[in-house]
Order: structure tokens, then sequence, then C-alpha cells
């Protein structure tokens, strides 16, 4: 089974997160998976932000910067978000940032 590098809650960087969350698509990203009823999302389920190719790249810039996990089944990568740890790490940033997200898309 393939396993994807991701970094340790201690190694996630405050720096590299907010770089990862400058773009929009990835900002759009993390918001589905935060507000998402699912624990786990593939991606197919985000689709309609990008090609295939593009969302690749984005999950892996969003991976790399500690924002989600995701976990190769098949032929399938399941994509979740790291709340526990970036709550841990961050305490109300993630909770923040997905209230200004909700607030500016109304």
């Amino acid at each position: 089974m393939t396993t994807l590098a991701h970094p340790e809650m201690g190694q996630i960087a405050f720096a590299d997160v907010l770089a990862a969350l400058g773009d929009e698509t990835r900002l759009a990203i993390v918001a589905t998976l935060a507000q998402g009823d699912q624990s786990e999302m593939t991606c197919s389920q985000f689709l309609h932000l990008g090609s295939k190719t593009g969302l690749s790249y984005h999950l892996a810039k969003l991976r790399e910067a500690g924002l989600v996990y995701v976990r190769p089944e098949g032929t399938k990568r399941l994509i979740s978000l790291r709340r526990a740890d970036l709550d841990e790490r961050f305490p109300g940033f993630l909770a923040s940032l997905i209230a200004c997200h909700a607030a500016a898309k109304h």
C-alpha cells in the first residue's frame, strides 16, 4: 500500500498553512471539508473547483502544509481535514478561517 508523506502535528508551520490557504481553490477545498458532513471526501467531489491535474497539485500543497490528510485507497484518494491537529496547534484559527470564508460568500 502506498503512503504519502504528511508532517507531524508539531511540524505544521503557520507560515506554510497561510501560504497554502493563499490560493482560492485551496481555501475552497478546506472550507468544503470543514463544512461537509463526511469525515473523508474523494477527489471527484472537488471537480467543480478545477481539473484533476489542478486538484492533484492543490491537494499536494494542502497535504504538505499539514492541512489535510490524504489516504490512498485503491485508485481513489480519500481526503480529510486535519481539524484536531490544526485546532491543537493553532487554537481558533480554523474556526475563524471558516467563519470568514462563509461570511465572504454571502
